[in-house]
């Protein structure tokens, strides 16, 4: 009951019935990805030119940073084949890919930062301090 009054309510958490209803309405279903988001495209094309595409997120909460390079790239108009309808193969060059790891144990510290092991490099002869005279 409470996810339920929860995604009603609480907009900023991702998925509301608003954007379900929307979704269902003016939506066509294109595809998901390998983490359980759900793209689709509007039936109609906007003033702009353009279809609107849309991804429900899977899990509720919406984190840009589980969308795969694949779909990115059709989400961004870049592509206008989506990934589903292409056969998408990653170049040699791409990386796995990698959630947002910002907050958690495994984010990225640099050496010397207060929450790393190790000394923070001293500064190099191309830098110079300032001090107000």
């Amino acid at each position: 009951m409470k996810d339920f009054l929860i995604e009603i309510f609480a907009w900023w958490r991702g998925n509301t019935w608003g954007t379900r209803l929307w979704t269902a309405l003016n939506g066509v279903f294109v595809g998901t990805d390998e983490f359980g988001n759900r793209y689709y495209r509007s039936r109609k094309i906007g003033a702009n030119g353009r279809e609107r595409r849309m991804v429900i997120y899977a899990g509720g909460l919406a984190e840009a940073s589980t969308i795969p390079a694949g779909w990115h790239g059709w989400m961004h108009y870049r592509t206008d084949v989506p990934p589903t309808e292409e056969g998408y193969v990653p170049r040699s060059w791409e990386k796995p890919h990698r959630p947002n790891l910002t907050g958690t144990a495994a984010a990225y510290r640099p050496r010397g930062s207060l929450l790393a092991e190790g000394e923070r490099p001293r500064v190099t002869g191309d830098y110079d301090a300032w001090s107000p005279e």
